[in-house]
């Protein structure tokens, strides 16, 4: 019988299967791995040749958990296969062995409504117990009672006892009445201490009994509370209920402008899903975006929908994991992992800001959860819907080829407007020397406050400044394990690099030439363009939001709930404010470096740019007062700040389409890269060498480089790069497997496969 382990094998290993075990595909299992015991799954293919019976080690046992869904199992293989990664890789991100474990038990205390065959109430007082007791009730009034032999059903032991109640004990005994409460928050709740609850049980006025297992999420109702649509929301909403009815795969793009009411209409998808009794999966791109999400998911359907991602602890992993499992869990909202869920009756599969590059996994297994998103509705026989203001062309190239139907939400719900989008030339206005905001935008910023309404600063980079140098001898601090610059934090005083997270304090002397008092930042941060904030708008009640100041959920919701409460003027975030916030007062959006994204020759940059700075101008006018975007930019002529400013995303898309298709750049085209590390240069030259020599040739099949990663050394490794480009119809995973068959890869030497990079770094 074959068994998948969550390690990276190439295939499942072979194991005697008991008879008396009943064992089928997707039963978890405990099984012999070298000297220790380990769980895998029972597989569907065999793992190669047939071996003799006589050389199998039997599986162990069992495990008492739910088996893994046959749209699970397949979708593991299907990666494994598209990615080029070993299955039992891929398995360990679906097999969350911790989660296999069954919950503890909870033990609490019951009241014992007998003690000696005396019925006890909570106004009791005291009883006097002899052998020849039998029943009686105690009335408030009662002190002490004895009880003669002439008593009626005798229910004691020959040991007399005496049981007093205190006013402690009586108040444990009203709190528990017929429920079983843990001893913690009995004691809690009746003001007691601990001594008191262990006094009570040695009495045998209480006993100890398991706490009923409670669901740990509520059960979503799609009539909770129905919206009211406009005309052209209640077609699309209608549109989305029917392919959830219909329970076929079918892939479809909700496309609507920003605050045009797009997760309200997907919502109606997710209720069909729930009257059809199957459950649903939203993916969302960050998981801060959870916040409003859930608040919106609660007034639709009067619950939380269950909450995936890395930053839940275990006890919540392993309770939402088996909920998932058992169909308990009927929505989840989660992070890319939550594909990887085992969903028993998967019904619809969401994906919310679909072009985000987010959704990218770019170690371990790399994949794309949007695209494996696509495949596992496929396998789960269940429609997925991609949504976004600014879908990416990968996306829109399916929609022009017919394989994704298109859905668009054309204007604004409630009658807002879109926000006029203008551009500062920061030629003609510039900022003062050493400052980042032009005059232009603090104007609009102080026209807004006086108004009353809420403004919001971006700028895409974290910390105070990207780069620190000497002015003495321009020596600039970079980090020693990467190719890139530290990152000065000035809040933490110190300098971190973000793809590493090496850190050091902030040096008070250049470590070259040993000046005193010469090490200055260099460009702005979302910290440094606070700092001038305070200097510009002191009064402004101030709200920063990036990823290292918003450090889960809770921060995230907390934020969103003093922006709405009006508790903050002006808001200073980077790429994390950008999608999904919902901030009816504010009114106008200072981009402080429009140009950021377009440095490079990164294949996306302008569509990423396009995508980034639309989104977060969306921001603006969500509600009644007219929005305003205002991008500082030292090339207006640009075609992506033409584009925003117009608004005409179309035309953008048609001429980011004409550059691609001649030359088979994706979506017109496919690409897989191959990334050579190792800790010594040489080492990663010769390997990477060796592939160039290697490199297949055939007509419609280019191969590029090898050449230096733009982060050459990354954590310590030295990283270089060859690029396969081919026609869209020529697949790239049969050519990959026979080129790296041509190279020895030496010890201490990784080559990575990253098929469809969104990357280049």
């Amino acid at each position: 019988m074959p068994v998948l382990l969550p390690y990276p094998f190439a295939g499942p290993f072979d194991y005697a299967a008991p008879p008396s075990l009943g064992l089928v595909p997707g039963d978890l299992v405990l099984v012999p791995l070298n000297r220790r015991q380990e769980v895998g799954v029972v597989w569907d293919a065999p793992s190669g040749p047939a071996v003799a019976d006589s050389k199998l080690k039997p599986v162990s046992a069992r495990v008492e958990a739910p088996a893994m869904p046959a749209p699970l199992r397949r979708l593991v293989d299907w990666i494994a296969r598209y990615t080029l990664s070993p299955p039992g890789q891929v398995l360990a991100m679906a097999l969350r062995v911790n989660a296999l474990v069954p919950p503890p038990m909870i033990l609490g205390w019951r009241a014992v409504s007998e003690a000696g065959g005396v019925r006890l109430t909570p106004e009791s007082k005291s009883v006097r117990l002899t052998p020849e007791s039998k029943s009686v009730r105690l009335t408030p009034e009662s002190k002490s009672v004895r009880l003669t032999p002439e008593s009626k059903s005798v229910r004691l032991t020959p040991e007399s006892k005496s049981v007093r109640l205190t006013p402690q004990r009586q108040r444990v005994l009203a709190i528990l009445g017929d429920k079983i409460i843990p001893g913690a928050d009995l004691a809690r709740q009746a003001d007691v201490g601990a001594s008191v609850i262990r006094g009570m049980a040695d009495a045998g006025l209480i006993a100890a009994a398991p706490v009923p297992s409670v669901p740990p999420f509520g059960r979503p109702d799609p009539a909770f509370r129905a919206p009211v649509f406009s005309p052209a929301q209640a077609a699309v909403a209608g549109h989305l209920r029917g392919l959830v009815s219909a329970r076929s795969f079918a892939v479809t793009l909700l496309d609507g402008v920003t605050g045009s009411g797009k997760t309200e209409v997907y919502l109606e998808a997710v209720a069909a899903c729930l009257e059809a009794g199957r459950q649903a999966l939203v993916l969302l791109p960050e998981i801060a975006l959870s916040a409003q999400f859930l608040a919106r998911f609660g007034r639709r359907f009067g619950v939380a929908p269950a909450l995936w991602h890395s930053d839940l602890g275990s006890r919540t992993r392993r309770a939402t994991w088996r909920a998932v499992a058992e169909g308990a869990a009927q929505v989840v909202v989660g992070a890319r992992s939550a594909l990887f869920l085992p969903f028993p009756d998967l019904g619809l599969v969401i994906v919310d800001e679909e072009h985000e590059t987010a959704f990218k996994q770019e170690d371990g297994v790399v994949y794309h959860a949007r695209d494996m998103a696509v495949v596992r509705a496929r396998f789960s026989t269940a429609p997925a819907i991609l949504v976004s203001a600014t879908p990416s062309l990968e996306t829109l190239a399916n929609v022009e080829a017919g394989r994704y139907a298109h859905l668009r939400l054309l204007s604004r719900h409630g009658g807002a407007s879109m926000p006029a989008i203008a551009a500062i030339d920061m030629r003609d206005a510039p900022p003062p020397r050493g400052k980042f905001l032009s005059p232009v935008l603090v104007e609009a910023v102080r026209a807004r406050f006086a108004r009353g309404e809420q403004a919001m600063l971006f700028l895409n980079r974290r910390g105070y400044a990207p780069l620190t140098l000497c002015r003495a001898c321009g020596h600039r601090l970079a980090c020693p394990n990467c190719t890139a610059w530290l990152v000065e934090h000035r809040a933490r005083r110190e300098l971190s690099c973000h793809h590493c997270g090496h850190t050091a304090p902030s040096p008070t002397m250049c470590p070259v030439c040993a000046a005193e008092g010469t090490m200055a930042p260099i460009g702005p941060g979302v910290e440094r363009i606070t700092e001038e904030a305070a200097e510009l708008f002191p009064e402004a009640r101030r709200l920063v939001m990036a990823s290292d100041t918003m450090p889960g959920p809770h921060a995230a919701a907390e934020a969103a709930r003093a922006i709405e409460a009006r508790e903050v003027d002006l808001l200073i975030g980077t790429q994390i404010v950008a999608k999904g916030w919902h901030f009816p007062h504010l009114t106008l959006v200072g981009v402080v470096d429009a140009d950021l994204g377009l440095a490079g020759g990164d294949l996306r940059a302008a569509e990423r740019t396009v995508q980034l700075l639309h989104q977060v101008a969306g921001r603006a006018g969500r509600a009644e007062a007219p929005g305003e975007v205002k991008l500082q930019t030292f090339s207006p002529e640009h075609p992506v700040m033409q584009a925003l400013i117009s608004g005409d995303l179309a035309a953008f898309y048609a001429e980011e389409k004409a550059a691609r298709r001649p030359g088979h750049w994706p979506p017109y085209g496919r690409l897989a890269a191959l990334i050579v590390s190792a800790e010594q240069a040489d080492a990663a030259d010769r390997c990477a060498r060796a592939l160039g020599l290697n490199a297949p040739a055939a007509p419609g099949v280019e191969v590029l480089g090898p050449t230096p990663a733009p982060l050459a050394v990354l954590r310590g490794r030295h990283r270089r790069r060859l690029l396969l480009k081919t026609r869209r119809d020529i697949a790239v995973q049969p050519i990959l497997q026979a080129w790296l068959a041509t190279v020895s890869v030496p010890r201490g030497v990784r080559v990575d496969v990253d098929v469809d990079p969104v990357s280049f770094l």
